[in-house]
């Protein structure tokens, strides 16, 4: 798989904007804030339909623009295949596979798979929870595009039960200073009967969705581990052993199970994240939020015994997270018998001249790697030797 032109229209710095692609490596060059890293999201945005960078579309459309266009002209197996994306900032989005309309943007997924490391990925690694949940869940969605809907419904699910504790909290809590209604009225009785059999309609579907979620990723790191304990003795010269088990909400007796490495099977799973919901009603009421499911969930990084995060120096937790992305690639290839797109934005500025080489060595048969850097001498002289350079000033894109 690679992808042969990028055409932008009205994103981030570009009026317009088309880059013609090929096999191999790609290096675009320039300054920084010249342009280079907003061509390579649009690739990623092509495949992922989100941004590694932003979390909403409005920053990707150009300044004084009501929207912004993508499209991606992606080769497999010897055939073309046309994604367009029309970014309407505050509302819906459409999209195009091969010309013709497609219901919902996330029906083109799955047509571009890319793997994109940046150095915002150090994330990964030193930031939240929620930055390790969204690498499963992206990985989830590259690895079987169904899985986009499920996250959707989860979220939805996830959101009307948040706004039900908060609507429902002062005729249910125990305490707090929203005024209870007397004893025996009955259309307070009626509402309180009315919120408790609508919280368990919730949780019902909460269990029932987020099972499915929980279970996927539990498979994914399982899977995953492996190829990041290869990785990342592959680009470090560290002698402690990269590892990762996944943190989980429901009770402890299963969470210790998950912690083990154990996957439990999706009823299970349902059944434990129900109970575990029902033993936190109090709690939730008091908050207002829902404390048990996958969106309360970790990814715990380890090196060796010890916590990466924390733990890990600068260097190593650049590796690490590396090692994240090139096991994340590793398992693609092997699941689609065909290679993602590799995106390396302005990486090898951030290693030192050993790991530039490691790193150069590992990529050098994947079908499309693309690279961006801020002078050339950044990338192994291997790497430009091999593939095409194209320049960019000013957002404008020069190839020779």
């Amino acid at each position: 798989m690679h992808v042969r032109q990028l055409v932008v229209t009205d994103f981030r710095s570009y009026a317009t904007a088309q880059l013609d692609l090929g096999p191999g490596v790609t290096t675009l060059v320039g300054l920084n804030g010249q342009g280079k890293t907003n061509l390579v999201e649009a690739i990623g945005y092509a495949a992922s339909l989100s941004s590694h960078r932003v979390a909403t579309d409005q920053p990707l459309v150009r300044f004084g623009a009501e929207r912004a266009t993508i499209r991606a002209v992606v080769v497999r197996h010897g055939r073309d295949s046309t994604i367009d994306l029309e970014l309407n900032p505050g509302r819906a989005n459409r999209a195009h596979l091969n010309r013709s309309p497609v219901p919902r943007p996330r029906d083109v997924l799955g047509t571009l798979r890319t793997v994109l490391f940046a150095p915002e990925d150090l994330a990964l690694v030193k930031g939240d929870p929620a930055e390790r949940r969204r690498f499963l869940d992206d990985l989830l969605v590259a690895r079987q595009p169904r899985w986009a809907g499920v996250r959707s419904e989860y979220d939805r699910v996830l959101k009307q039960r948040n706004a039900l504790l908060k609507q429902g909290a002062p005729l249910l809590r125990a305490g707090g200073r929203a005024r209870r209604p007397r004893p025996g009225d009955p259309d307070a009785d009626e509402a309180r009967e009315s919120v408790l059999h609508t919280l368990h309609v919730w949780d019902t579907h909460l269990a029932a969705v987020g099972s499915q979620l929980l279970y996927a990723r539990l498979r994914l790191t399982r899977d995953l581990t492996p190829d990041l304990t290869s990785a990342y003795d592959a680009v470090s010269e560290s002698t402690s052993g990269a590892s990762m088990t996944y943190r989980c909400s429901v009770h402890e007796e299963m969470a210790e199970r998950i912690a083990a490495g154990e996957v439990p099977e999706p009823a299970e799973l349902e059944a434990a994240i129900g109970a575990s919901l029902a033993a936190a009603r109090d709690t939730e009421l008091e908050r207002g939020i829902t404390t048990v499911g996958p969106h309360r969930d970790d990814l715990v990084l380890r090196l060796g015994e010890l916590p990466a995060k924390g733990y890990a120096s600068h260097g190593e937790s650049w590796s690490f997270a590396l090692g994240l992305k090139l096991a994340a690639y590793q398992l693609l290839r092997r699941d689609l018998g065909d290679d993602p797109v590799l995106i390396l934005d302005d990486v090898f500025a951030e290693l030192d001249s050993r790991r530039r080489e490691r790193l150069a060595e590992l990529v050098a048969d994947c079908e499309q790697v693309i690279v961006t850097a801020a002078v050339p001498g950044d990338v192994p002289a291997a790497l430009l030797a091999a593939g095409a350079t194209a320049s960019v000033t000013l957002g404008q894109v020069s190839q020779g």
